[in-house]
This record gives structure tokens, C-alpha cells and sequence, in this order.
């Protein structure tokens, strides 16, 4: 056992958005912590994206606790690299405790104490933040391991750019963010392509004068609560948003994306099955970006605001393009398809955390707020973990404090 002297306050595992947050926050309050990040700063933000990638919030909303945006373009939005330099320059600038290189390789609760494993030794600490992401393991159906081995599959995280792929035409599965805006990215480097669609909302990049996501947070939609959101129903993925631009399914048919519907099996022989629901995923994802719209109109009139009137958005009233008839069956060899990209979705790894009940059957946080069972044990940057906004940059300076003001309530109790 380590003396009292050496036992820190708390230990932030992750130094992404979320746990450099954290770190400002218990930095302010004067407790003795450490960052731990298994590689860089923002390491998935490096490692986990695409070369034509952008965030989808605009620059006036990508900052981090304590700083403003000054810069010329609000409405623009960074490359994973320019956001990459933000997070460090933050970091440096507030002189946080960051720890690179530095994996935890088990987390155990011992005598009111949490021991971190680490490459140097063990770590004893007070209480433990958990901002290591929910995005950091790919998850495929089932079926995907009955593909043909000659099939190269990738997941979203893999993806870089087009002529990094075997030739040949490319079937992306999953049609929220990653899967448009990866399938804009390989229909316009001239590459076939194909989209297995699914039931996803819409949003439009601009709205009566300002960027979707500067009116989702005036109008208070990003502050729905988790428990509002499941009181409608299992919480939804992402809607597909562009971040430069408008994308619908519709556009990107536009552009010859071959829309599927649902993609439901394989035989084994290289043979894909496909609802007949495209048409339906279009129509749904309609229906979703014209209530948000309404929404902000509805708060425009309300509040009286001088905001120009709704403008057409070419990507939004362009005819969707469907197959006719419906393609419901697809032999990949016969289709010149060597690729298939699987945008289905992240799960975290939580594979080092060892304290019970922290954790579900399934290995992900079991939680309230960010607020572990376990006394001490707290998750930052979780999607939806006490809003809509929550699990984005808009969240962290307000849940960063609500964990720290926790911590510091625990020491001095």
C-alpha cells in the first residue's frame, strides 16, 4: 500500500474532449489528479477518421470549458487534425496534468481506494473519472463474418479515403453520419456505390440564417433529458448530417449512391438480402428534419427574433432516386463489390474495469448522470448520458462540473 501522501484526489483515464474537461474542472477546484492516456491527446481523433473529415459542430460551438471562440468563420467546422491541435493547445495552456503513453490496464476498488494499474506500477486514487469513450470498439451484425474472405471489410474507424480500398465498388452499411457522409466521400472520388439505408433522422446543415446546431441549443432541444428521450422510446443514433453541407439520402442518390433498404442476412456464398424499406428510410429522415424545423420556427415566432425566412435546401427537396424495382438481393461478385464498410455503430472498452457493478452484462457503464453505483467512479462523455446534447462538446463544461463538485463534496465529507 502506498503512503496517504501519494494517494491523488482522482485519476481522469482519457484525455480526449471529455476527460480534458474533466481535468479543467477538478483543476479549478484544486484537487491533486493525473491524466491517463493509453496514447496521444486526442488519440481516436486521430487514429479513427477519415481524410476529408469534419466535425459536424460548427467552430463557434467546438470549444472547450473556459475558452470563446474568436475567429472568423463560426459557422465553419475543423479537420479531425485542427481539432486534434485545440485539444493540446488547451491542455498546455491550462498547464493540465496529462499523461501520454500511459495505458490502465486493470481498475479494482480496495479499502475505500481505487488501484490503477499502469505500465510504471500501481496508482491510488480517491475517486476515478472514466472519459476513455463509448466509440472505440466497431460493432458488426453477426452475419458479417459469413462474407467471402476475398471481400475486404472495414469498419467507419478504418476508413481513410477511396483509393485506399481494393478496386472495385464499394456497399456501405449504415446510413446515420458516418455512413453519407463516407458514401458522399467515395461517390464523388468516382467509385460505385452502394448504401444499405436504415431508419435515421435528418438534420440540415443551415436554417433561417444560422447553423442547425446554434438553433438546437437556443431553442433548448439539445436539453431534453435521457429520461424524456426514453419515455418515446429506445434512444436514437445520431441523425445524418453533413458538416460542410446538407446530405439526405436523397442527394446522395442524386449523385448515383444506390439506395438499399435494411440489410437483413447473408447466405454464405457471397449473396446479401435487403428489406424493401428505402423508401420508407427516406421518408422518415423527411419527416425528422421538417420537425425540427417547425421546431425552430415555432421558437423563432415565440421569442420574436429577426431571423430570415426558411430558404429551399437543394439537398432536402432533390426526388430521391430509388431502384425500380427494389433491389432486395444483391450477389457481391456479380455486382463488382470488394468492399464493404461497416458504419453499425461503437460500443466502448471497458475490458480493465474490474469493480463490481460498474459495469453490465454487456461490459458498458452502468450509470445515472455520469454518477457510477460505486461511490467514487464517475463517466464523462457518455452519448445521451443526461441530455441530447451529452456525449458532445457542448456538454463537457457543464457535466465536467457537475463530476468535479461531486468529488470535492466526497473529500470533504
Amino acid at each position: 500500500m502506498t503512503s496517504e501522501a501519494d494517494i491523488l484526489d482522482a485519476v481522469v483515464v482519457g484525455a480526449g474532449w471529455a476527460g480534458l474537461g474533466v481535468s479543467h474542472a477538478l483543476t479549478q477546484r484544486g484537487l491533486r489528479h493525473r491524466v491517463l492516456e493509453r496514447g496521444r491527446i486526442g488519440e481516436t481523433w486521430r487514429t479513427q477518421r477519415w481524410d476529408s473529415f469534419r466535425i459536424n459542430t460548427p467552430n463557434i460551438q467546438t470549444i472547450m470549458p473556459g475558452d470563446t471562440y474568436v475567429g472568423p468563420d463560426p459557422d465553419g467546422a475543423m479537420t479531425s487534425s485542427e481539432f486534434v491541435a485545440l485539444l493540446e493547445d488547451y491542455a498546455g495552456r491550462y498547464g493540465l496534468p496529462v499523461e501520454t503513453g500511459t495505458p490502465v490496464t486493470d481498475l479494482v476498488a480496495s479499502d475505500g481506494l481505487y488501484r490503477l494499474v499502469l505500465p510504471s506500477g500501481p496508482l491510488w486514487a480517491r475517486n476515478v473519472v472514466i472519459a476513455s469513450s463509448t466509440q472505440n470498439c466497431p460493432v458488426r451484425p453477426p452475419f458479417s463474418a459469413l462474407l467471402p474472405p476475398e471481400v475486404q471489410q472495414i469498419d467507419a474507424s478504418a476508413y481513410r479515403n477511396a483509393s485506399a480500398l481494393d478496386s472495385g465498388a464499394v456497399l456501405v452499411v449504415g446510413s446515420a453520419q458516418s455512413g453519407g457522409q463516407i458514401a458522399e466521400d467515395l461517390i464523388q472520388a468516382g467509385r460505385t456505390v452502394f448504401l444499405a439505408t436504415g431508419r435515421v433522422g435528418r438534420l440540415p446543415r443551415m436554417y433561417r440564417g444560422r447553423h442547425i446546431s446554434v438553433w438546437l441549443v437556443l431553442s433548448g432541444r439539445m436539453d431534453i433529458t435521457r429520461r424524456e428521450i426514453l419515455e418515446q422510446g429506445p434512444i436514437p443514433g445520431r441523425p445524418l448530417q453533413g458538416a460542410l453541407h446538407t446530405i439526405s439520402l436523397q442527394s446522395l442518390s442524386a449523385q448515383g449512391v444506390v439506395l438499399l433498404g435494411r440489410l437483413t442476412g447473408v447466405d454464405g456464398g457471397g449473396c446479401l438480402s435487403f428489406s424493401d424499406d428505402a423508401g420508407e428510410h427516406v421518408r422518415h429522415a423527411d419527416e425528422g428534419s421538417a420537425m425540427v424545423r417547425s421546431l425552430i420556427d415555432e421558437y423563432i415566432a415565440r421569442n420574436g427574433i429577426d431571423a430570415p425566412m426558411a430558404e429551399a435546401d437543394p439537398a432536402e427537396v432533390i426526388g430521391a432516386l430509388l431502384p425500380n424495382p427494389p433491389i432486395r438481393s444483391i450477389d457481391l461478385a456479380a455486382r463488382g463489390i470488394t468492399t464493404v464498410i461497416w458504419c453499425t455503430g461503437f460500443r466502448g472498452d471497458f475490458g480493465w474495469v474490474r469493480v463490481p457493478d460498474v459495469l453490465d452484462a454487456r461490459g458498458q457503464p452502468l450509470h445515472e448522470n455520469g454518477f457510477a453505483s460505486v461511490p467514487g467512479v464517475y463517466f464523462a462523455g457518455l452519448p445521451f448520458a443526461i441530455s441530447r446534447r451529452s456525449g458532445t462538446i457542448l456538454a463537457i463544461e457543464e457535466e465536467a462540473a457537475l463530476l468535479a463538485d461531486d468529488i470535492r463534496r466526497r473529500l470533504d465529507a
